[in-house]
């Protein structure tokens, strides 16, 4: 399980991020709200290049950083964090030859590996699921009520006014409330479309909701997005006040976030990676630019590291 370490591409100007960095990294995505796995190493047996306590982190959006291991790893730990990520629930990973394994703690994931270190690793694989974000646009007493209600379950929430919004305040992951009163409803729903969230809502009548959606139609905002906007925002509860209106939307989301429609999953791209298998150690391994490959003939050969490589080209007699 040696080589470099490094796992996956690193943020340009950033350099290498290890040890605590990892760390203060998963404290930045936690605050600006996306979803990521961490993963530890809480057990290994030599030789391999992960210890005991080494770091890395995969995100919703296919980044990765910090160090488990070598190559051999490297693979493993980009499947299994992105079926971590899916699940929403931590596992324990051990990794190497199936007879380094001993006996293993219930309900462990054994990955058997035959690179050439014969290393063994544990590692811990906990999600985090990002705090939900609710922006509300307003200064309404109905806005207030929710921002309010929202804090009690210890959402990251935001309450500004129409002239301080913009979609550089979202991510694909929040959720924005317009309660604007009919007050440059259009122009802050256009801006909140650009950044692509995971609902938008406006306070509004239903025959407020049919115009404002006309108009956004003659503006050119996308089907899909007008498809996608809750107008009038909330569950129907029928003729209420202003602080159930504020519960309702709450109502509304609670159950939208229950039935999963804002939880984070591993970018389609990086799920979607074509695989290979290693000839050399078994190894699944996902393709892309910097693996290691070797074409003979008609076909082309991936592997999990540099020295499979070397191996598999000497048995084959070419360079």
């Amino acid at each position: 399980m040696s080589s470099s370490g490094l796992v996956g591409p690193q943020p340009v100007g950033q350099g290498a991020v290890e040890g605590w960095g990892v760390l203060e990294r998963a404290t930045e995505l936690a605050r600006s709200g996306e979803a990521f796995v961490l993963a530890t190493v809480v057990w290994r047996e030599g030789p391999t290049s992960g210890q005991q306590g080494s770091r890395a982190i995969y995100t919703a959006a296919g980044e990765m950083y910090g160090w488990i291991g070598g190559a051999c790893a490297e693979p493993v730990f980009i499947r299994e964090a992105i079926a971590t990520l899916e699940a929403g629930t931590p596992r324990l990973l051990a990794l190497g030859a199936s007879d380094r394994f001993g006996d293993l703690p219930q309900g462990t994931t054994a990955v058997p590996m035959s690179c050439q270190s014969e290393g063994a690793l544990q590692i811990y694989l906990e999600p985090v699921v990002a705090t939900p974000h609710l922006v509300i646009v307003g200064s309404s007493p109905m806005a207030t009520t929710l921002s309010v209600l929202a804090a009690q379950l210890d959402w990251r929430v935001e309450l500004i006014d129409r002239a301080e919004f913009s979609e550089g305040l979202l991510t694909a992951q929040s959720m924005v409330v317009v309660a604007t009163q009919g007050h440059g409803d259009e122009d802050v729903l256009t801006a909140a479309f650009k950044a692509d969230p995971a609902y938008v809502g406006l306070v509004s009548s239903a025959r407020r909701g049919r115009s404002v959606r006309a108009l956004l139609a003659d503006q050119g905002v996308e089907d899909t997005q007008l498809g996608a906007l809750r107008a009038p925002a909330g569950l129907d509860l029928g003729s209420t006040s202003h602080k159930e209106v504020a519960v309702s939307i709450l109502a509304e989301l609670v159950q939208l976030r229950a039935q999963g429609v804002f939880a984070a999953t591993a970018s389609a791209q990086a799920s979607a990676m074509p695989a290979a298998v290693d000839p050399v150690c078994g190894m699944t391994v996902q393709i892309d630019p910097a693996t290691p490959s070797l074409e003979i003939g008609d076909e082309v050969y991936y592997f999990c590291c540099a020295g499979c490589r070397t191996t598999f080209a000497r048995e084959r007699g070419v360079a």
